[in-house]
């Protein structure tokens, strides 16, 4: 039986243009603006251009350019011809997107300045690709057997028919992911799964309308981030703000203030830099509410930030193979250290090791089912068989489940630890240790002490001009906590590792803290 015709692209871009909202801003930022009627046209312009160079439906468009018109265009002009866009992570070396490129059998890759020297190793490597576009007319030497093309050239050099007659079930969208097994994996989405989460997410939680500005620090090449910037405010007509630096706190004032944003994206650590940066209190005058995802967001840096700002802050969980957030708190109805609740059209289930479910107030690992789950990772068939059992997603997390049916996060399921045998959650202490007023940041591993045996180790960076000693936070946290909880060891740092987006990388943090305690 074949699946009902639906393209991605014209439910979010021409159905606009039939509402009366050619005029309206669809995108704005450093790289331009674009009304709905002026982004349609680019959309049209480039499915035509790359149609006309024999570029085939469901093949792979590599997309590694920084976030702009230039890229939210292709996004939607390979989804409307029926290829597969492949956006990907601008902090990539050359050699990490060649390895892309040839897992994907892409045989198109888009860049553009500042990330053409990568692109240009990276395209020396991809023996299958035959196209390469350029944002820009800076200098680009393309392999011998790849095409060169000037991305405003190609959106010239067809003509545009109808979209391609995709279905719900067609791929047509590709997000690489470390995710649940550490090796980078194509989760592969279909057009349909875009619609479910703008009617899902985007209307329960976020109420996002036309009238909506919003601006996201993760970018389009994350998961949560190519929902906050162009799924969701192209779903209903509203206007999205991309900055294609790399995200700081001064940067995210400054597009606060000019582009006047009403939904706010970060991860829990970028809100601890913003609170770190001494912003001006009104600084999210124009927000009407600031979402947290990509790791539990501790109840004391909510308190700071919701008293600073005066902004509702609502934490939730998504993954790339979910495509956004499937369990979240709601304005109004926030439990400061949980997750929320889940999204209407959602099942969650917390199971035990031998896969049965557990009672509520008993932790386990969290499992999610929905309609906008990838169909599985490309060409990973035993990890696709790990993590995605029939219906549901194994999402690598533990959780526990109270009788109100909120839902608090224990930490990645390889991330907990025991100490003295019994189980420590990571977020639990350093959600403790961002209540002592000197610290801005905190992350616990479990490091072996010399009997072999994990003990929980903090890193703590402090807030500029404070003081604290590692025995005096030790003792704050045994004040606080159950004595078994506390750090073994504190070590005072100026940074953490984190990823583009500011999202702790605990692996990094834990080899960090063991290269500082052998140095001793």
């Amino acid at each position: 039986m074949v699946d009902r015709p639906f393209n991605a692209s014209t439910h979010l871009l021409d159905a606009r243009l039939g509402e009366g909202k050619e005029q309206h801003v669809a995108l704005t930022g450093p790289l331009g603006t674009l009304t709905y009627r002026e982004l349609a046209d680019r959309v049209r312009g480039l499915a035509a251009g790359l149609r006309a160079h024999d570029v085939r439906p469901e093949e792979r468009v590599v997309l590694f350019m920084p976030d702009g018109p230039a890229l939210a265009a292709m996004i939607l002009a390979v989804m409307r011809m029926g290829a597969v866009a492949v956006p990907v992570s601008t902090m990539q070396t050359g050699k990490e997107l060649g390895s892309v490129l040839r897992d994907a059998r892409a045989r198109v890759l888009a860049t553009g300045a500042p990330f053409l020297l990568a692109a240009e190793q990276a395209a020396a490597e991809a023996p299958e690709l035959r196209h390469v576009v350029i944002d820009g007319d800076d200098g680009f030497t393309a392999p011998a057997q790849a095409a060169l093309h000037r991305l405003d050239a190609l959106a010239q050099e067809g003509n545009d028919g109808d979209p391609y007659d995709t279905w719900e079930d067609s791929s047509a969208l590709w997000l690489y992911t470390s995710g649940t097994t550490g090796t980078p994996k194509g989760a592969v989405h279909r057009h349909a799964n875009i619609r479910h989460v703008t009617e899902s997410y985007a209307r329960e939680v976020l109420g996002i309308t036309a009238t909506d500005r919003c601006f996201s620090i993760p970018k389009l090449f994350f998961a949560y981030g190519i929902g906050n910037s162009l799924f969701f405010p192209l779903s209903v007509g509203a206007t999205t703000i991309l900055d294609p630096a790399r995200p700081t706190p001064a940067s995210a004032a400054q597009r606060l203030s000019e582009g006047r944003p009403t939904l706010f994206f970060a991860v829990p650590t970028f809100y601890a830099a913003l609170l770190a940066a001494g912003l001006p209190s009104d600084t999210f005058s124009s927000v009407r509410l600031a979402v947290s995802a990509g790791e539990p967001l501790p109840p004391e840096l909510y308190r700071r930030f919701t008293e600073r700002f005066g902004v509702e802050l609502v934490d939730g969980i998504g993954t790339t193979e979910a495509l956004h957030i499937f369990l979240s708190n709601r304005a109004g109805e926030v439990r400061p250290g949980t997750t929320g609740r889940p999204v209407s059209g959602y099942d969650l289930r917390i199971v035990d090791s031998d896969g049965n479910d557990v009672e509520p107030g008993t932790p386990g690992s969290l499992l999610v089912r929905g309609e906008s789950l990838a169909t599985g990772y490309w060409c990973r068939t035993d990890t696709t068989r790990r993590v995605f059992e029939g219906q549901w997603l194994r999402t690598g997390d533990t959780y526990v489940a109270d009788g109100d049916g909120y839902y608090t996060c224990l930490g990645r399921t390889n991330d907990m630890l025991k100490a003295g045998g019994i189980w420590v959650s990571p977020t639990e202490v350093e959600a403790r240790l961002l209540e002592h007023p000197a610290v801005t940041l905190a992350a616990v591993v479990g490091l072996p002490d010399a009997d072999g045996l994990d003990k929980p180790v903090a890193c703590v960076v402090l807030k500029e001009g404070t003081a604290a000693t590692p025995d005096e936070l030790i003792a704050f946290c045994r004040a606080g906590l159950a004595s078994f909880k506390r750090p073994r060891e504190v070590l005072i740092v100026d940074k953490l590792p984190t990823t583009a987006t500011g999202k702790l990388q605990r692996f990094a943090v834990r080899e960090f803290a063991a290269s500082l305690l052998a140095a001793r």
